[in-house]
């Protein structure tokens, strides 16, 4: 197994049960690639509190409890085989104290959980994972808290079946890539998603010949790049559906039963701030299982890129343009 994919994990933790199952992937990798664990606990105060002297007694609270935990945390560590850990308990805002941290670490992934104590940051500013997702500097790994995992033989974590949509952008080619070289470490397999959006056009014969011909074009993508896969001795299958990108995203990991997705956090729309409901966002709220979000990733020196860095994406759209369609 490649050492080099990950020497440093941040993994954050709130103590909550969604944190816990964060927890378990962390340690998984952590193991796997032999990697220092850095655990990042951050005390948040109450957004009603304000700034005044019971603000001051909180946090006080907080942080002797949050110290007490994590030095507890530490202890359980270091009986599951795990001696190069790093906790530390910075105050802030949770999201900002995380991705500083990653930077000042130079990780090379963050996990955190999809829901934490309590759902007040969900409503009234976003959650905590889609915040780091959006500012890390380093992949992110967002684990839900549901209980239904695959193990390997110790009763650890583990990874069989990965799920890599891709659009054909650079930034999706990159996660595949990522997904890729997970695979080969763990032993997974690999499938390849691309998804087609519905397309509307004015007369229906338009609309049919519009769909057969991209369905085509894209099939035959996915074709070439299982193919570029294979000649390098791993496997992967592909699969090419169409709908609303995250529904038929979640549905194909539900049916191929995947117990990871790894994805990018730009296509070709891009990941706007001001724009809501995208893909990425879209699928961490929905998938029961971990969504592992791809961004700057760092392969070890010398790694051999199994997928090409670009993939020409707009032949059938031109084509149908030509034809007269919108």
């Amino acid at each position: 197994m490649s050492r080099q994919l990950m020497s440093h994990i941040v993994f954050a933790t709130d103590f909550s049960d969604a944190a816990r199952h964060a927890q378990e992937s962390a340690v998984m990798l952590a193991k796997a690639y032999e990697a220092t664990l850095h655990v990042v606990h951050v005390p948040e105060s109450p957004l009603w509190l304000g700034s005044n002297a019971a603000t001051i007694v909180y946090l006080e609270q907080a942080q002797k409890d949050g110290e007490r935990q994590l030095a507890d945390l530490e202890q359980q560590l270091a009986r599951r085989g795990l001696t190069r850990v790093d906790v530390r308990q910075p105050i802030g805002m949770p999201s900002e104290q995380i991705t500083k941290a990653a930077q000042e670490i130079g990780a090379e992934l963050v996990v955190v959980g999809t829901r934490g104590r309590t759902d007040l940051e969900t409503i009234l500013l976003g959650s905590t994972a889609e915040r780091v997702i959006k500012a890390a500097p380093c992949p992110v790994l967002a684990v839900p808290a549901i209980a239904d995992r695959t193990q390997d033989e110790t009763g650890d974590r583990a990874i069989r079946h990965i799920l890599a949509p891709l659009d054909f952008s650079s930034p999706s080619l990159d996660a595949a890539e990522y997904a890729l070289q997970l695979a080969n470490d763990f032993g997974a397999k690999t499938t390849l998603l691309h998804v087609l959006e519905p397309l509307y056009y004015g007369a229906e014969l338009g609309l049919v010949e519009a769909k057969w011909e991209t369905w085509v074009h894209w099939r035959t993508q996915l074709e070439e790049l299982a193919s570029l896969v294979k000649s390098f001795g791993l496997s992967a299958t592909t699969l090419l559906r169409g709908g609303v990108p995250a529904d038929s995203i979640v549905a194909s990991a539900t049916e191929q039963r995947c117990d990871l997705i790894v994805m990018g956090t730009h296509g070709r729309r891009g990941w706007s701030r001001l724009r809501v409901g995208s893909v990425a966002e879209a699928v961490l709220r929905q998938a029961p299982w971990p969504v592992l979000t791809v961004k700057s990733p760092k392969f070890e020196p010398g790694h051999r890129r199994l997928l090409p860095l670009a993939v020409e994406s707009r032949e059938t759209e031109q084509s149908l343009q030509q034809k007269g369609h919108p």
